[in-house]
């Protein structure tokens, strides 16, 4: 990975279920520079994840970014972010990365959500990528990903791990509860 390359990392935090979630999306180099900030907020409990993840890439302003980094697919409490959308307005690849195994949120979203509210979410969900285990440093990550080769994105993911996390998430996810913790 050149030590020039830039990710957008996406994260957020959120208190109960209701009201606004903050997200913040943090412009990285492989070389650990942070290069910007944006943040943005979504409904806990509503739909508009897409949209957020959008907003952060436009809000960032930078025509460098090569990757967009989530962490995680459902945002503020179940909104689940369609990550070919997010390519599709973007034109940057998105990788979506996880970091405990699970068997996935369809039970999950059965047993919060009903009628239409819970088809939407499965239906992007159930549109997503298979999520594959990546070995990094001794830390297992799960990633899915789009617009890139599988191979491509998991060394991407590699090239932007030091410590378990890829750094433009968690400097995002560290910018995402310094602004959680402004709201006090």
């Amino acid at each position: 990975m050149k030590e020039g390359a830039r990710a957008l990392g996406v994260a957020e935090s959120y208190r109960g279920t209701s009201g606004d979630s903050y997200l913040a999306g943090a412009v990285v180099r492989a070389s650990r520079t942070v290069d910007g900030l944006a943040f943005t907020t979504t409904d806990i409990g509503g739909t508009d994840a897409t949209e957020a993840v959008v907003r952060l890439y436009d809000r960032a302003d930078r025509e460098d970014v090569r990757l967009i980094l989530l962490s995680g697919v459902a945002l503020s409490w179940y909104s689940i972010v369609d990550l070919s959308a997010v390519h599709q307005t973007t034109g940057v690849p998105v990788v979506s990365v996880t970091y405990e195994e699970s068997d996935g949120l369809g039970d999950d979203l059965r047993d919060e959500f009903d009628g239409d509210a819970l088809e939407q979410r499965l239906s992007i969900y159930d549109s997503l990528p298979e999520r594959r285990h990546v070995p990094v440093g001794g830390n297992d990550l799960y990633v899915r990903s789009v617009g890139v080769p599988d191979n491509r994105a998991d060394g991407q993911v590699r090239g932007f791990t030091y410590d378990g996390r890829p750094e433009p998430a968690r400097v995002a996810h560290l910018a995402a509860r310094a602004l959680l913790g402004f709201e006090d």
